[in-house]
């Protein structure tokens, strides 16, 4: 009986590097939220960020 030396995983592929892994995981984080924000209406920016702030006090006609 003859006995081969083989490793069980040779024919694997090897595995992702974790750095991979852990900025993919972030990346769905980060997307998440910000869909999580708009679909609350609670978004990062929207159409009152690219307007002049206006005054209080003064009445619009």
């Amino acid at each position: 009986m003859s006995q081969t030396n083989k490793r069980p995983d040779q024919g694997a592929p090897p595995s992702t590097p974790r750095w991979v892994t852990v900025t993919g995981v972030i990346i769905i984080v980060l997307v998440l939220l910000v869909g999580i924000l708009h679909l609350t209406g609670n978004s990062l920016g929207g159409p009152g960020m690219h307007t002049m702030p206006m005054e209080r006090s003064v009445q619009q006609p």
